[in-house]
């Protein structure tokens, strides 16, 4: 390796230390505090009673997103941190797969703690969100700029393009028929603001995901159909991402289902998007000769 793959490698090195320490900080804090008075009822600028959690980092949060946050991080805590380090030092050696993996992994944080850092109300580890999104940003980049997306092509070629490519396209589509009817109906009976905005002042992860994210998804799946070098990478590494984050979403509707909430019919559809996600993943990494 030559001196500038060195401080490459070396500046990829710090930024995941960074990441790992600071995730691991964040989740304990998220799982484990409790100071706070405890639940309370809120009355919104839209004559809107909510409840809030009014415990630990997330006492100001409706008490249904505080328990999604705490059911995000056990997985993260558990299975996101120890995955990083593992993908990470197996990358090190070389490992093409472990490569992709760890982009995808890194993706899967940056979402994580970009949300965190723009929908969560303002508590005492905000710093700690803007770090851990600054890192994965640029850790994420830098793992992607490293793959020869030519090479990559021509290292996969039993990759199952249409069924992966049509996948995330299905995937995007759906999430966003979710979305938009949250929107779209307060909009057509004229009440305007969804119940889902509780006392928040906008809809983060709609915006997100409808702005950001799912038409990424569509893009990457449209890349790999038309057999386009950087579909190699990108529809396989948004496959990963895709998996962890349907594990978690399925995390925090476990902590939902145990305190009460309904959480049909998702703890039906987010399983099977994990399961056909996850396959997609392991489908596009077997591909890979050599």
């Amino acid at each position: 390796m030559n001196k500038k793959g060195k401080e490459r490698e070396l500046g990829l090195t710090i930024l995941v230390i960074l990441i790992i320490l600071g995730a691991f900080a964040a989740c304990v804090l998220g799982i484990w505090s409790t100071q706070g008075p405890g639940q309370y009822a809120y009355d919104t600028i839209r004559d809107q009673t909510v409840t809030i959690h009014g415990k630990g980092v997330y006492q100001h949060m409706t008490y249904e997103v505080a328990l999604q946050g705490i059911g995000h991080d056990v997985v993260t805590l558990f299975l996101g941190i120890p995955a990083l380090l593992v993908f990470f030092l197996r990358a090190r050696k070389g490992s093409c797969r472990a490569r992709l993996l760890l982009a995808g992994i890194l993706g899967y944080f940056h979402v994580q703690y970009l949300f965190y850092m723009i929908m969560g109300m303002y508590n005492i580890l905000f710093l700690v969100y803007v770090l851990l999104a600054g890192c994965t940003f640029f850790a994420l980049l830098q793992v992607l700029f490293s793959v020869d997306t030519d090479n990559l092509k021509n290292r996969m070629t039993s990759v199952p393009k249409k069924f992966i490519g049509g996948f995330l396209m299905v995937n995007a589509a759906a999430i966003a028929l979710l979305w938009l009817q949250i929107v779209l109906i307060p909009l057509f009976d004229g009440t305007l603001y969804p119940l889902e905005l509780a006392h928040y002042t906008t809809l983060i992860v709609q915006g997100v995901d409808l702005g950001l994210l799912l038409p990424l998804a569509v893009v990457c799946g449209w890349l790999l159909i038309k057999e386009r070098p950087l579909g190699y990478l990108a529809a396989p590494v948004y496959c990963i991402f895709l998996t962890l984050h349907m594990i978690a979403l399925i995390g925090k509707i476990v902590a939902m289902g145990l305190n009460g909430f309904s959480i049909i019919p998702v703890v039906f559809i987010m399983p099977m998007f994990a399961v056909l996600s996850g396959y997609c993943s392991v489908r596009a990494l077997r591909s890979i000769s050599g």
